[in-house]
C-alpha cells in the first residue's frame, strides 16, 4: 500500500493558485477599458423647461435608445430648487430600474464664488437637500459648480479659501450619505484645468472629484482633458470644444483614445447643445460615440 504524502494537498493547492493567477497576470495590461453611456437631461432643457417632456418621457427616451443610465439634473424635477415628495423621487427611481436604466448622476445650480456668506450658506444647504434627494434615488454622484460671482476686486486665494471649506462641508455630508460630489469645471470661476487641480487637492477627499466637461475648456481642449482625467467621477461629453479660443467639432475618438488610456471606468453621459431636435442629435452623437467605444 502507498503511504499517504501529507504534502500532496499543498502541492494541489499551490498548482491551482498558479493556474489561476499566471494568465491573470500575464493579461493585466489588456484588461478591457469598461465605459456605460449616459445622457445628461440638460440635452432636453427645452422642452422639459417649457413642459413639453417631463422626466418619465425622458427616461422611456433613454430606454428605447439603449442608454445605460441617465443624469437627471435637479433643475428638471418638479418645484425645484426644492426637492421633490418621496414618492416621486422613489417613482423616478422605480421607473428608471424598470426600463433597465441606471441614474449615473443629478446636479444642482450653486455658487460657492460669492463672497456674501448668506449666499454661500444657501448653496450648502441646496447641496445637502439634494445629496438626500440623490442617497434616494440612488444617485452615485452630484454634480456642483464653483460660481459665478464677480470677485475681480477679491484675491483669489481668499476666494479659493471660503470655496474649498465650504465644499469640504459638502463632501463631508456626502460621505456620510455615500455620494460623491463633483465639481464641473465650467468655464466659470474655474477655467483652466490647473485651476481645476487646485480646487479638488486642496479639498483632498475620495468622495470629491471632477465632472470632466470637455467643453469648457478654451485653451487646447485635449490637452487640458488629458491632465483633468485622473480626477474624473463623470464626464460631460460634448459635440463642440475649443481649441486656443476657436469652437470645433470634437474628436470623439481622440477623447476615447485618451479616456481608454486612462485608468477611468463608468459613465460617459453626452450632453447636446444649440439648434436642431433634441431626439436628432442625441441620437447622432451617440451613434458616434458607441462607434469610438468599440
Amino acid at each position: 500500500m502507498k503511504r499517504y504524502n501529507k504534502h500532496y494537498p499543498w502541492i494541489f493547492i499551490i498548482l491551482l493558485l498558479l493556474v489561476t493567477i499566471l494568465p491573470l497576470a500575464g493579461n493585466s495590461q489588456q484588461l478591457p477599458t469598461i465605459l456605460k453611456t449616459s445622457l445628461n437631461a440638460y440635452s432636453f432643457n427645452a422642452p422639459l423647461m417649457k413642459g413639453e417632456m417631463n422626466l418619465d418621457d425622458l427616461l422611456e427616451y433613454c430606454a428605447a435608445n439603449q442608454f445605460d443610465a441617465v443624469d437627471i439634473t435637479a433643475y428638471y424635477f418638479p418645484g425645484y430648487p426644492a426637492v421633490p415628495s418621496d414618492a416621486y423621487l422613489y417613482h423616478i427611481k422605480q421607473k428608471a430600474f424598470l426600463l433597465g436604466l441606471e441614474i449615473s448622476g443629478t446636479g444642482v445650480r450653486n455658487d460657492f464664488s460669492d463672497p456674501d456668506p448668506a449666499v454661500r450658506k444657501a448653496s450648502v444647504e441646496l447641496v445637502k437637500k439634494w445629496i438626500l434627494a440623490a442617497e434616494k434615488l440612488g444617485a452615485p454622484v452630484i454634480r456642483v459648480f464653483s460660481g459665478t460671482a464677480d470677485v475681480k476686486d477679491i484675491p483669489r486665494e481668499i476666494v479659493v479659501d471660503y470655496m474649498v471649506a465650504d465644499l469640504k462641508e459638502c463632501v463631508e455630508f456626502g460621505k456620510a450619505h455615500g455620494v460623491i460630489v463633483g465639481i464641473q469645471n465650467h468655464h466659470d470661476f474655474l477655467q483652466t484645468a490647473d485651476e481645476t487641480i487646485e480646487i479638488i487637492n486642496r479639498v483632498n477627499s475620495d468622495w470629491f472629484g471632477l465632472i470632466l466637461d470637455i467643453g469648457s475648456f478654451r485653451t487646447d481642449a485635449y490637452q487640458e482633458i488629458e491632465k483633468t482625467i485622473p480626477y474624473a467621477v463623470s464626464w460631460q461629453l460634448k459635440e463642440n470644444l475649443y481649441i486656443n479660443g476657436i469652437e470645433q467639432k470634437t474628436d470623439v475618438n481622440k477623447i476615447m483614445s485618451l479616456i481608454k488610456k486612462s485608468s477611468y471606468r463608468g459613465y460617459i453621459p453626452l450632453e447636446t447643445l444649440g439648434e436642431g431636435d433634441p431626439k436628432v442629435k442625441v441620437k447622432l452623437f451617440l451613434e458616434e460615440i458607441r462607434e469610438a467605444m468599440k
